[in-house]
């Protein structure tokens, strides 16, 4: 493991991006030095999310848009009649060429279609942005209290390539009909010419043939025929690649600003520094995946062009979703949701050798803003409990509660509590950094400097990182 340095603010106020109103979005925020990828898991899993290396945790109980943590089982993913006709709309554009002007009847996303895995909370609506404290960290020395670190480390892999590229998407000729539900003669006629390309229709039965297609069935379709290629490529937010097609992906974030959201980028530094900017570490431990953990852009480029970015942390429990956006030339082709696909189909592929890697954050639900309930459409979605850090399915009965009021519990048992929270008792065990460069813990702080002004600061902070976080992440005094 890493060694996580954190500098916490305490409680901020900022304008809410959903219902516009001013100084009533509340959360508590922290700048994160450095954050081991396992320390950010159980961060996120207690509600917190980050923005560069600025992280924060709504209010809920107090903010006006109560913003609830959710993921999907990736593992258990079930492709709705919306998801299809999407990938087959795509699948036809890459086959033969043919821009469809608008989405088929009955896709079904409405406006949230198109930033359906939006989920960053700098520069768009889909998140609440954070208002950074006007105060700066206090500098410290990183690599030298690192190096400081005895926690022992497990032995890692060669790095590995730079890009990882995934499948070439091709065509699916076989794909069905979005219109009209075809009658069964025509169902027969399409599993008749399927057998006879097979050359061997004895050792393949119908059943086999007629299994519902899964998401990788749809995505893993090739042919040399296409008239386009879609190629994804996954780089570190750090690797040579990322710098070098830094030009063609800020001109597309900057394109994707102003044409989506009418809010031109400042420059290319606030660019890099919402989304290159990662306290995260590439961490390669032997039993982990074969690029990592830590912050990544997937790229997807048509032929020779960029089209789309979504950025990702890849952490040892998930592929949590940061930030996703496209070229809005492209906007027929549903890439939102296209690239929320693709990245739960990245959760499947790694899960295969990191069985607990299953899971695909979206970022925050908040049912109190119509627009940003889509999240809750992949199925089976999961939200987080805001009192005891439990994770429930979403269901009709959650949604009904939320409509009679917008905080809830979520959790019904009453006797029920948060198996990691912190306590008076394990305040010796907070572990601090003092002067940037001393490592030491409460009990010792306090036996070396007598009477503690702060000590309502630093117990907020263990209560809201949690007892285990709190035990090895470093707070900088």
């Amino acid at each position: 493991m890493s060694l996580s340095i954190v500098s916490y603010y305490g409680s901020q106020q900022s304008k809410c991006g959903y219902c516009a109103g001013a100084n009533c979005s509340l959360s508590h925020g922290m700048h994160a030095y450095q954050l081991d990828c396992r320390d950010y898991q159980d961060l996120i899993d207690r509600g917190w999310r980050r923005c560069g290396y600025y992280c924060y945790k709504l209010r809920n109980q107090e903010t006006c848009c109560p913003c609830y943590t959710i993921k999907c089982n990736g593992l258990e993913f079930k492709l709705s009649k919306s998801n299809k006709r999407i990938l087959r709309r795509i699948n036809r554009f890459l086959r033969d060429g043919k821009r469809e002007s608008k989405p088929e009847a009955g896709d079904g996303d409405g406006e949230a279609d198109a930033d359906y895995a939006i989920v960053a909370p700098e520069v768009t609506a889909s998140e609440p942005q954070p208002q950074l404290p006007d105060k700066s960290p206090p500098v410290i020395n990183v690599e030298q209290v690192a190096s400081l670190a005895t926690a022992q480390r497990k032995p890692t892999k060669q790095a590995t390539a730079a890009a990882v590229e995934a499948p070439t998407l091709g065509s699916n000729k076989s794909a069905a009909p979005i219109s009209n539900k075809p009658c069964k003669k025509a169902k027969q006629m399409r599993l008749d010419r399927r057998l006879a390309k097979l050359g061997d229709s004895a050792s393949y039965s119908t059943k086999s043939l007629t299994q519902e297609k899964t998401l990788r069935d749809f995505l893993n379709t090739d042919s040399e025929t296409n008239k386009h290629r879609l190629k994804l490529r996954l780089i570190h937010v750090y690797d040579d690649e990322f710098r070098r097609t830094l030009p063609q992906s800020f001109a597309l974030y900057k394109k994707y600003q102003i044409s989506i959201h009418n809010d031109p980028p400042k420059d290319q530094d606030a660019y890099k520094e919402h989304l290159q900017a990662t306290p995260l570490q590439n961490e390669k431990p032997w039993d982990g995946p074969e690029m990592g953990y830590g912050s990544f852009h997937q790229q997807y480029w048509l032929d020779d062009k960029l089209i789309a970015v979504g950025v990702i942390d890849i952490l040892p429990g998930c592929v949590s979703s940061v930030y996703f956006f496209y070229d809005p030339d492209y906007s027929f082709l549903s890439l939102g949701t296209y690239g929320s696909l693709r990245e739960i189909e990245l959760v499947q592929s790694l899960a295969e050798k990191v069985p607990s890697l299953k899971y695909y954050y979206m970022g925050f639900y908040i049912h109190s803003c119509p627009k940003m309930r889509y999240k809750g459409k992949l199925s089976p979605s999961y939200l987080l409990c805001p009192e005891t850090y439990e994770w429930l399915p979403l269901t009709d009965v959650i949604r009904a509660k939320l409509d009679e009021h917008k905080y809830q519990r979520l959790n019904e048992d009453p006797a029920a509590r948060d198996v990691n929270e912190f306590l008076m008792e394990h305040l010796d065990e907070v572990k601090l950094l003092l002067g940037g460069r001393t490592r030491t813990d409460y009990k010792h702080f306090r036996q070396l400097r007598g009477t503690v002004s702060d000590d309502d600061i630093i117990i907020e902070y263990s209560k809201l990182v949690g007892k285990e976080c709190a035990r090895r992440m470093l707070y900088v005094k």
